[in-house]
Protein backbone atom coordinates (compact mmCIF):
# COMPACT_ATOMS: atom_id res chain seq x y z
CA UNK A 1 0.00 0.00 0.00
CA UNK A 2 1.57 3.32 -1.23
CA UNK A 3 1.11 6.26 1.53
CA UNK A 4 -1.91 8.60 1.56
CA UNK A 5 -2.01 11.90 2.27
CA UNK A 6 -2.14 13.39 5.84
CA UNK A 7 -5.95 13.88 6.77
CA UNK A 8 -7.62 13.99 10.51
CA UNK A 9 -10.12 11.65 9.77
CA UNK A 10 -7.85 8.87 8.21
CA UNK A 11 -5.45 9.07 10.85
CA UNK A 12 -8.21 8.84 13.16
CA UNK A 13 -9.73 5.80 11.27
CA UNK A 14 -6.25 4.58 11.63
CA UNK A 15 -5.68 4.73 15.17
CA UNK A 16 -9.41 3.38 15.39
CA UNK A 17 -7.95 -0.23 14.45
CA UNK A 18 -5.11 -0.08 16.95
CA UNK A 19 -6.92 -0.08 19.86
CA UNK A 20 -5.86 -3.58 21.23
CA UNK A 21 -5.07 -2.55 24.50
CA UNK A 22 -4.91 0.61 26.77
CA UNK A 23 -1.72 2.84 25.53
CA UNK A 24 -0.45 1.24 22.51
CA UNK A 25 1.37 4.19 21.20
CA UNK A 26 3.78 2.74 19.29
CA UNK A 27 2.02 0.46 17.56
CA UNK A 28 -0.37 3.68 17.07
CA UNK A 29 2.77 5.60 15.57
CA UNK A 30 3.54 2.68 13.38
CA UNK A 31 -0.05 1.98 12.03
CA UNK A 32 -0.03 6.12 10.76
CA UNK A 33 3.58 5.31 9.51
CA UNK A 34 2.38 2.51 7.44
CA UNK A 35 -0.86 4.51 6.19
CA UNK A 36 0.98 7.77 5.60
CA UNK A 37 4.77 6.79 5.09
CA UNK A 38 5.59 8.94 8.40
CA UNK A 39 4.03 10.38 11.10
CA UNK A 40 2.66 13.26 10.37
CA UNK A 41 3.29 16.29 13.53
CA UNK A 42 -0.29 17.16 13.78
CA UNK A 43 -0.89 12.99 15.14
CA UNK A 44 0.87 13.32 17.88
CA UNK A 45 -2.41 15.13 19.74
CA UNK A 46 -4.60 12.14 18.17
CA UNK A 47 -1.85 9.52 19.72
CA UNK A 48 -2.08 11.39 23.17
CA UNK A 49 -5.78 11.25 23.17
CA UNK A 50 -6.56 8.02 21.99
CA UNK A 51 -3.61 6.21 24.14
CA UNK A 52 -4.71 8.49 26.75
CA UNK A 53 -1.20 9.61 27.62
CA UNK A 54 0.88 13.11 27.20
CA UNK A 55 1.95 14.52 23.98
CA UNK A 56 5.32 14.30 25.63
CA UNK A 57 5.00 10.66 25.80
CA UNK A 58 4.25 10.17 22.71
CA UNK A 59 7.01 12.45 21.54
CA UNK A 60 9.65 10.33 23.35
CA UNK A 61 8.51 7.31 21.66
CA UNK A 62 8.63 8.80 18.37
CA UNK A 63 11.87 10.46 18.73
CA UNK A 64 13.63 7.20 20.56
CA UNK A 65 12.76 4.99 17.83
CA UNK A 66 14.77 5.42 14.46
CA UNK A 67 12.27 3.86 12.40
CA UNK A 68 9.64 6.16 12.88
CA UNK A 69 9.98 9.09 10.47
CA UNK A 70 8.34 12.25 11.31
CA UNK A 71 8.48 13.88 7.73
CA UNK A 72 7.59 12.38 4.40
CA UNK A 73 11.20 10.75 3.06
CA UNK A 74 12.37 10.66 -0.59
CA UNK A 75 11.25 7.99 -2.69
CA UNK A 76 14.63 6.23 -2.94
CA UNK A 77 16.16 6.88 0.32
CA UNK A 78 19.12 3.61 0.37
CA UNK A 79 20.20 2.96 4.36
CA UNK A 80 24.02 2.18 3.67
CA UNK A 81 26.18 0.09 6.52
CA UNK A 82 29.13 2.45 7.77
CA UNK A 83 30.53 -0.06 10.13
CA UNK A 84 33.90 -1.42 9.98
CA UNK A 85 33.45 -4.71 8.15
CA UNK A 86 31.64 -2.48 5.65
CA UNK A 87 33.98 0.07 4.71
CA UNK A 88 36.71 -2.32 4.51
CA UNK A 89 34.94 -3.77 1.09
CA UNK A 90 33.84 -1.00 -0.43
CA UNK A 91 30.90 0.90 1.47
CA UNK A 92 32.26 4.28 1.51
CA UNK A 93 33.08 4.08 -2.28
CA UNK A 94 29.62 2.82 -2.90
CA UNK A 95 27.58 5.76 -0.54
CA UNK A 96 29.80 8.28 -2.86
CA UNK A 97 29.22 6.42 -6.38
CA UNK A 98 25.18 6.29 -5.25
CA UNK A 99 25.24 10.18 -4.17
CA UNK A 100 26.75 10.91 -7.21
CA UNK A 101 23.95 8.91 -9.39
CA UNK A 102 21.63 11.58 -8.26
CA UNK A 103 19.16 8.70 -7.93
CA UNK A 104 18.98 8.00 -4.21
CA UNK A 105 19.75 9.83 -0.96
CA UNK A 106 21.97 7.58 1.07
CA UNK A 107 21.16 7.30 5.08
CA UNK A 108 24.20 5.56 6.38
CA UNK A 109 23.78 3.67 9.72
CA UNK A 110 25.78 1.18 11.44
CA UNK A 111 25.50 -2.93 10.97
CA UNK A 112 22.64 -4.64 9.91
CA UNK A 113 24.16 -7.59 10.91
CA UNK A 114 24.85 -8.93 7.48
CA UNK A 115 28.99 -8.32 7.94
CA UNK A 116 29.93 -11.97 6.05
CA UNK A 117 27.88 -10.18 2.70
CA UNK A 118 29.51 -6.61 2.85
CA UNK A 119 29.06 -3.70 2.04
CA UNK A 120 25.07 -4.01 2.45
CA UNK A 121 22.49 -2.04 2.32
CA UNK A 122 18.72 -2.06 2.77
CA UNK A 123 16.87 -0.99 -0.07
CA UNK A 124 12.44 -0.58 0.40
CA UNK A 125 12.91 -2.52 3.52
CA UNK A 126 14.86 -5.53 2.13
CA UNK A 127 18.55 -6.36 2.95
CA UNK A 128 20.86 -6.48 0.56
CA UNK A 129 24.02 -8.08 0.75
CA UNK A 130 27.52 -7.85 -1.61
CA UNK A 131 26.09 -4.17 -2.74
CA UNK A 132 27.22 -2.63 -5.70
CA UNK A 133 25.54 0.42 -7.92
CA UNK A 134 24.30 -1.76 -9.86
CA UNK A 135 22.33 -4.34 -7.90
CA UNK A 136 21.05 -1.01 -5.74
CA UNK A 137 19.69 0.76 -8.63
CA UNK A 138 18.24 -2.39 -9.87
CA UNK A 139 16.92 -2.93 -6.53
CA UNK A 140 15.05 -0.09 -6.26
CA UNK A 141 13.72 -0.38 -10.33
CA UNK A 142 11.95 -3.91 -9.20
CA UNK A 143 11.06 -3.06 -5.40
CA UNK A 144 12.41 -6.82 -4.60
CA UNK A 145 15.18 -8.28 -3.88
CA UNK A 146 17.74 -11.02 -6.10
Amino acid sequence: MSPQSWSKEAALGVLATTRVEPGPVLISLQALQQHFGYVPQEAIALVADACNVSRADVHGVLTFYHDLLTSPQPRNTVRLCAAEACQAVGSRELAKALEESGMVEIEKTYCFGNCALGPSAVVKGRLLGRATVESVLAAIEVGVMT
